[in-house]
Protein backbone atom coordinates (compact mmCIF):
# COMPACT_ATOMS: atom_id res chain seq x y z
CA UNK A 1 0.00 0.00 0.00
CA UNK A 2 1.32 3.86 -0.68
CA UNK A 3 0.77 6.04 2.18
CA UNK A 4 -0.08 9.85 1.14
CA UNK A 5 0.66 12.95 3.12
CA UNK A 6 -2.03 15.75 2.46
CA UNK A 7 -2.00 19.22 3.24
CA UNK A 8 -4.79 20.97 3.91
CA UNK A 9 -6.46 24.43 4.32
CA UNK A 10 -10.22 24.79 5.32
CA UNK A 11 -12.92 27.44 6.41
CA UNK A 12 -14.05 25.95 8.96
CA UNK A 13 -17.10 27.85 10.02
CA UNK A 14 -20.05 25.62 8.76
CA UNK A 15 -18.50 22.49 10.28
CA UNK A 16 -18.36 20.15 13.29
CA UNK A 17 -14.72 20.17 13.53
CA UNK A 18 -12.00 18.36 12.06
CA UNK A 19 -12.91 14.54 13.72
CA UNK A 20 -15.61 12.30 11.81
CA UNK A 21 -18.12 11.63 14.02
CA UNK A 22 -20.49 8.19 13.44
CA UNK A 23 -21.76 8.46 9.99
CA UNK A 24 -22.18 12.77 10.01
CA UNK A 25 -20.07 14.41 7.36
CA UNK A 26 -20.51 17.50 8.83
CA UNK A 27 -16.43 17.48 9.66
CA UNK A 28 -13.52 18.03 7.15
CA UNK A 29 -12.13 14.45 7.48
CA UNK A 30 -15.54 12.96 6.73
CA UNK A 31 -15.69 15.20 3.59
CA UNK A 32 -12.53 13.61 2.57
CA UNK A 33 -12.89 10.05 3.70
CA UNK A 34 -15.92 10.40 1.51
CA UNK A 35 -14.30 11.64 -2.10
CA UNK A 36 -11.22 9.40 -1.51
CA UNK A 37 -13.82 6.19 -0.78
CA UNK A 38 -15.05 7.10 -4.22
CA UNK A 39 -12.33 7.94 -5.85
CA UNK A 40 -10.48 4.47 -4.58
CA UNK A 41 -13.57 2.69 -4.41
CA UNK A 42 -12.94 0.98 -0.89
CA UNK A 43 -13.63 2.70 2.00
CA UNK A 44 -10.78 5.51 2.71
CA UNK A 45 -9.78 6.73 6.58
CA UNK A 46 -7.58 9.31 6.81
CA UNK A 47 -5.42 10.17 10.15
CA UNK A 48 -4.97 14.30 11.12
CA UNK A 49 -2.24 15.47 12.67
CA UNK A 50 -4.79 18.31 14.61
CA UNK A 51 -8.26 17.71 15.78
CA UNK A 52 -9.37 21.17 15.46
CA UNK A 53 -12.44 22.38 17.18
CA UNK A 54 -15.96 22.99 16.04
CA UNK A 55 -15.56 26.06 13.51
CA UNK A 56 -11.74 26.52 13.74
CA UNK A 57 -9.69 27.11 10.82
CA UNK A 58 -6.93 25.88 9.22
CA UNK A 59 -3.82 26.87 6.99
CA UNK A 60 -2.19 23.96 6.84
CA UNK A 61 -3.74 20.88 8.54
CA UNK A 62 -1.51 17.59 7.73
CA UNK A 63 -3.30 14.20 7.10
CA UNK A 64 -2.09 11.20 5.60
CA UNK A 65 -3.78 7.43 4.31
CA UNK A 66 -2.81 4.53 2.95
CA UNK A 67 -4.29 2.89 -0.29
CA UNK A 68 -3.70 -0.11 -2.85
CA UNK A 69 -2.85 1.05 -6.72
CA UNK A 70 -0.38 3.33 -7.73
CA UNK A 71 -2.10 7.30 -8.38
CA UNK A 72 -0.20 9.62 -8.56
CA UNK A 73 0.45 12.78 -6.93
CA UNK A 74 -1.41 14.48 -9.03
CA UNK A 75 -4.02 12.52 -9.90
CA UNK A 76 -5.16 12.74 -6.35
CA UNK A 77 -4.61 16.48 -5.98
CA UNK A 78 -6.80 17.28 -8.69
CA UNK A 79 -9.77 14.80 -7.41
CA UNK A 80 -10.04 15.85 -4.44
CA UNK A 81 -9.89 19.48 -5.37
CA UNK A 82 -12.29 18.70 -8.26
CA UNK A 83 -15.16 16.85 -5.58
CA UNK A 84 -14.79 18.61 -2.25
CA UNK A 85 -16.51 21.48 -1.02
CA UNK A 86 -14.88 24.94 -1.53
CA UNK A 87 -14.34 25.37 1.73
CA UNK A 88 -11.88 22.72 1.54
CA UNK A 89 -8.49 22.24 -0.43
CA UNK A 90 -5.83 20.29 -0.85
CA UNK A 91 -2.49 22.42 -1.44
CA UNK A 92 0.16 19.51 -1.86
CA UNK A 93 -0.26 15.78 -1.78
CA UNK A 94 2.84 13.82 -1.00
CA UNK A 95 4.30 10.04 -1.49
CA UNK A 96 5.90 9.21 2.03
CA UNK A 97 6.89 6.35 3.79
CA UNK A 98 4.71 3.41 4.88
CA UNK A 99 6.19 4.91 8.78
CA UNK A 100 4.57 8.40 8.37
CA UNK A 101 2.26 9.41 10.62
CA UNK A 102 0.23 12.79 10.62
CA UNK A 103 -0.57 12.85 14.62
CA UNK A 104 2.11 10.52 16.45
CA UNK A 105 5.19 12.30 13.58
CA UNK A 106 4.21 15.81 14.46
CA UNK A 107 7.08 17.55 16.60
CA UNK A 108 5.22 21.05 17.27
CA UNK A 109 2.55 22.92 15.96
CA UNK A 110 1.88 26.78 15.39
CA UNK A 111 -1.37 28.30 15.91
CA UNK A 112 -2.66 31.91 15.29
CA UNK A 113 -5.45 34.06 16.91
CA UNK A 114 -6.87 37.00 15.43
CA UNK A 115 -8.87 39.80 17.57
CA UNK A 116 -10.64 42.66 15.64
CA UNK A 117 -9.84 45.13 18.32
CA UNK A 118 -11.81 48.53 16.84
CA UNK A 119 -14.98 49.70 18.98
CA UNK A 120 -16.92 49.15 15.20
CA UNK A 121 -17.45 45.48 13.79
CA UNK A 122 -15.63 44.35 10.76
CA UNK A 123 -18.18 42.78 8.35
CA UNK A 124 -15.34 41.10 6.53
CA UNK A 125 -13.94 39.62 9.17
CA UNK A 126 -16.97 38.64 11.51
CA UNK A 127 -16.41 34.53 10.58
CA UNK A 128 -12.84 35.02 11.12
CA UNK A 129 -11.99 36.84 14.34
CA UNK A 130 -13.24 37.68 17.34
CA UNK A 131 -14.37 41.03 18.11
CA UNK A 132 -13.34 42.37 21.36
CA UNK A 133 -14.91 46.29 21.37
CA UNK A 134 -13.22 47.67 24.40
CA UNK A 135 -8.94 48.86 23.81
CA UNK A 136 -7.15 45.68 24.51
CA UNK A 137 -3.36 46.64 26.68
CA UNK A 138 -1.12 44.98 24.58
CA UNK A 139 2.06 45.50 26.85
CA UNK A 140 0.29 43.63 29.87
CA UNK A 141 -0.83 40.90 27.71
CA UNK A 142 2.68 40.75 26.23
CA UNK A 143 4.00 40.04 29.85
CA UNK A 144 1.47 37.76 30.57
CA UNK A 145 2.49 35.25 27.95
CA UNK A 146 6.21 35.02 28.95
CA UNK A 147 3.81 33.02 32.31
CA UNK A 148 2.81 30.12 29.45
CA UNK A 149 6.11 30.04 28.37
CA UNK A 150 8.05 26.09 28.75
CA UNK A 151 6.45 22.77 29.58
CA UNK A 152 3.49 23.04 32.19
CA UNK A 153 0.69 20.99 33.58
CA UNK A 154 -2.34 22.89 31.48
CA UNK A 155 -5.09 21.51 33.24
CA UNK A 156 -6.77 24.68 34.00
CA UNK A 157 -6.46 25.54 30.33
CA UNK A 158 -8.25 22.50 29.09
CA UNK A 159 -11.69 21.14 28.44
CA UNK A 160 -13.49 18.15 30.47
CA UNK A 161 -13.49 16.33 27.44
CA UNK A 162 -9.75 16.08 27.48
CA UNK A 163 -8.83 12.43 27.82
CA UNK A 164 -4.89 12.72 27.29
CA UNK A 165 -2.99 10.85 30.09
CA UNK A 166 -0.92 13.64 30.82
CA UNK A 167 -1.79 17.25 30.77
CA UNK A 168 1.57 18.51 30.18
CA UNK A 169 2.35 21.21 27.19
CA UNK A 170 6.09 23.21 26.37
CA UNK A 171 5.21 26.56 24.87
CA UNK A 172 8.19 27.44 23.39
CA UNK A 173 6.96 30.97 21.84
CA UNK A 174 3.90 33.04 21.87
CA UNK A 175 4.02 36.35 19.87
CA UNK A 176 1.62 39.58 20.05
CA UNK A 177 1.25 41.77 16.74
CA UNK A 178 -0.80 44.80 16.11
CA UNK A 179 -2.07 45.08 12.49
CA UNK A 180 -4.54 47.79 10.97
CA UNK A 181 -7.04 46.93 13.74
CA UNK A 182 -6.42 43.52 14.38
CA UNK A 183 -4.48 42.02 17.56
CA UNK A 184 -2.90 38.32 15.96
CA UNK A 185 -1.10 36.19 18.84
CA UNK A 186 0.71 33.37 17.34
CA UNK A 187 1.35 30.37 19.84
CA UNK A 188 3.47 27.64 18.62
CA UNK A 189 4.14 23.98 20.76
CA UNK A 190 4.73 20.75 21.27
CA UNK A 191 1.00 19.82 21.35
CA UNK A 192 -1.90 21.44 22.59
CA UNK A 193 -5.45 19.73 24.61
CA UNK A 194 -8.61 20.20 23.89
CA UNK A 195 -9.85 24.07 23.84
CA UNK A 196 -5.79 24.69 25.39
CA UNK A 197 -5.07 27.75 22.91
CA UNK A 198 -8.70 29.36 22.62
CA UNK A 199 -8.58 29.31 26.65
CA UNK A 200 -5.06 30.84 26.87
CA UNK A 201 -6.51 33.37 24.41
CA UNK A 202 -8.98 34.21 26.48
CA UNK A 203 -7.25 34.40 29.40
CA UNK A 204 -4.60 36.88 27.93
CA UNK A 205 -8.31 38.79 26.85
CA UNK A 206 -8.90 39.43 30.02
CA UNK A 207 -5.40 40.48 31.31
CA UNK A 208 -5.69 43.01 28.15
CA UNK A 209 -9.16 44.37 29.74
CA UNK A 210 -7.74 45.09 32.99
CA UNK A 211 -10.02 42.10 35.08
CA UNK A 212 -7.37 39.98 36.04
CA UNK A 213 -3.18 40.65 36.70
CA UNK A 214 -0.71 39.09 34.36
CA UNK A 215 1.12 37.60 37.41
CA UNK A 216 -1.92 34.98 38.32
CA UNK A 217 -1.01 32.93 35.58
CA UNK A 218 1.22 30.59 37.40
CA UNK A 219 -1.78 30.77 40.06
CA UNK A 220 -3.78 29.55 37.70
CA UNK A 221 -1.76 26.81 35.76
CA UNK A 222 -0.66 25.37 39.89
CA UNK A 223 -4.45 25.10 41.02
CA UNK A 224 -5.52 22.89 38.12
CA UNK A 225 -8.94 24.14 38.11
CA UNK A 226 -10.38 25.37 34.79
CA UNK A 227 -13.24 27.71 36.46
CA UNK A 228 -9.99 29.70 37.00
CA UNK A 229 -9.44 30.48 33.19
CA UNK A 230 -12.83 32.35 32.72
CA UNK A 231 -13.83 32.71 29.13
CA UNK A 232 -13.06 31.16 26.07
CA UNK A 233 -12.33 32.66 23.00
CA UNK A 234 -13.96 32.44 20.14
CA UNK A 235 -13.82 29.35 17.84
CA UNK A 236 -13.97 31.69 14.34
CA UNK A 237 -10.54 33.47 15.32
CA UNK A 238 -8.72 30.61 15.78
CA UNK A 239 -6.13 29.03 12.51
CA UNK A 240 -3.93 26.24 12.47
CA UNK A 241 -1.10 27.46 10.62
CA UNK A 242 1.63 24.98 10.81
CA UNK A 243 2.93 21.82 11.92
CA UNK A 244 6.14 20.85 11.57
CA UNK A 245 7.73 17.08 11.61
Amino acid sequence: MNNYKLTIQYDGGRYRGWQRLGDSDDTIQGKIENVLTEMAGEKIEITGCSRTDAGVHAFAQIANFKIDGNLTEAEIMNYLNRYLPQDISITEVMLVPDRFHARYNAKDKTYLYKIWNERYTNPFMRKYSMHVEEKLDIERMKRACQYFIGAHDFTAFSNAKSKKKSMVREIYVIDIEENAGFIEISVRGDGFLYNMVRKMVGTLIEVGLSEIDAEQIPGILESKERIQTGRMADAAGLYLVKVDF
